[in-house]
């Protein structure tokens, strides 16, 4: 049984196939981002998300033959990563698993652990790939100065633009209508608090407001539009440059694919991101094949191969 764990800023999911890759059970949980709910927190909804798993299936965590976490943020920092390792570790009571950030989660979905691309664009962003044992990443810097093109950044451009027409910087167009209802905004400059005071909105509440930028945009505001036009841009961005570090030249061609909300939901930026891959040439699009929580548990099953030939 190889159990497969997406933890994505939004929710955690938990996902356990056998060796033919039929899944068995399937949870989900609250997000394990750390950075967010502190990593207490996290550790613990692994512990619920991995004991919930042993109850659906009648068994014991010794019965696991491998576990792959796939965890927000993993592999950024030198201090934390080491303390999320070992607590992996504790809750299992067994050193058959591994952790990684959870880009692989998407990548291993969408590619079924076959060398190429992915891309997503979910709460945040992150390009990864493989490619001949070779492996890369762009994007995922978070979303203070990164994450272009996730659902936070939207929501985030939108806000932008919303102050601007309050204010007059800018011409007033339905997005202004759409925060200000979604919101119940009595006044404009109470969006201030609403998003920055003491009950103010976290990383997942913000990134919440994206479809609101999404709504605006069908209903033809330009600054919205424009804002969707930029994602898919700078979603592509990452993509050549993952490309680029994989040592692919003009002429490969190069399997790419994506997972997250905002690239399986808003169609606007998913079809200018596949617009802008094809003008780029030497792409070859890839529809995912399976989501990410189950693409953690193929990396599950991979990685148990690959520990078991050392």
């Amino acid at each position: 049984m190889f159990l497969g764990v997406d933890g994505g800023g939004t929710k955690t999911e938990f996902v356990c196939i056998d060796e033919d890759g039929h899944q068995l059970a399937s949870i989900t949980t609250g997000t394990t981002y750390h950075l967010e709910v502190g990593i207490d927190e996290a550790v613990r909804r692994l512990t619920s998300g991995v004991a919930a798993i042993c109850t659906a299936l009648r068994c014991q965590l010794s019965d696991l033959t491998y576990v792959f976490f796939g965890l927000p943020a993993y592999g950024e920092d030198h201090e934390i990563d080491p303390r999320l390792h070992s607590a992996c570790g504790a809750l299992l009571a067994s050193d058959r698993f591994t952790c990684g950030n959870d880009m692989i989660c998407g990548w291993a979905g969408s590619l079924a652990c076959e060398d190429g691309i992915n891309i997503v664009a979910g709460t945040g962003s992150i390009g990864y790939g493989e490619r001949l044992g070779r492996t890369a990443r762009a994007g995922g810097w978070g979303e203070i100065f990164g994450d272009e093109g996730s659902g936070y950044w939207i929501a985030l451009q939108g806000l932008i633009a919303f102050a601007r027409m309050s204010d007059g910087r800018a011409s007033r167009g339905p997005l202004h209508r759409h925060i200000a209802s979604a919101l119940s905004l009595t006044a404009d400059l109470d969006l201030c608090e609403r998003v920055m005071g003491p009950n103010g909105m976290g990383r997942e509440g913000v990134a919440a407001l994206a479809p609101l930028v999404c709504a605006a945009a069908a209903d033809g505001d330009a600054s919205a539009q424009a804002i969707l036009t930029e994602a898919a841009q700078q979603l592509c961005d990452i993509a050549c440059a993952v490309r680029q570090s994989l040592g692919y030249v003009p002429g490969d061609r190069v399997p790419i694919s994506w997972s997250g909300s905002i690239l399986t939901q808003v169609e606007p930026v998913r079809r200018q991101f596949v617009d802008l891959l094809r003008n780029a040439g030497d792409f070859d699009l890839v529809s995912p094949r399976h989501a990410p929580a189950y693409g953690a548990a193929l990396y599950a099953r991979r990685a148990a191969a690959s520990a078991q030939r050392r």
